[in-house]
């Protein structure tokens, strides 16, 4: 086993997902409760991209279009992929109808259990504009 070194990580700092339409995107996160916290652009290749994070209490989600913002470009980037973005909630139950009834694209029929923690958890997914997954967990 390697060594671990000492470092102090206080936490996620903020999950970068690319994306394809920046405003698409913006007004999908603000629907969960998102806010603009910080827009900038950037350079890519010598283009311009956009950048914004956006920010619910201590989450933070950066939304970055690259000026060539197709799925395509996006994957032959090389960056990487995120499979997904948990988000903790305290009532599963009652986040699944507020999301379902929100009319988002829930994969799950119902939150799912799994034998995770000691009393277990439950989850459900949804889909961002750009197929991104979001899974919602309570820790039980």
């Amino acid at each position: 086993m390697e060594n671990i070194i000492n470092l102090k990580i206080n936490g996620i700092q903020h999950i970068g997902v690319p994306v394809t339409d920046i405003k698409v995107s913006q007004a999908f996160y603000t629907r969960l409760g998102f806010k603009n916290a910080m827009e900038a652009p950037f350079t890519d290749k010598g283009k311009k991209g956009t950048c914004i994070m956006m920010q619910r209490g201590n989450m933070i989600m950066e939304l970055y279009q690259l000026p060539q913002a197709s799925l395509a470009a996006i994957r032959s980037r090389g960056d990487g992929h995120v499979d997904h973005v948990a988000f903790d909630v305290s009532d599963i139950d009652e986040t699944f109808s507020t999301i379902k009834a929100a009319g988002f694209n829930v994969i799950e029929e119902a939150p799912v259990f799994l034998q995770f923690w000691k009393n277990g958890c439950k989850y459900f997914n949804i889909t961002g504009p750009d197929g991104e997954r979001l899974e919602f967990n309570q820790i039980l």
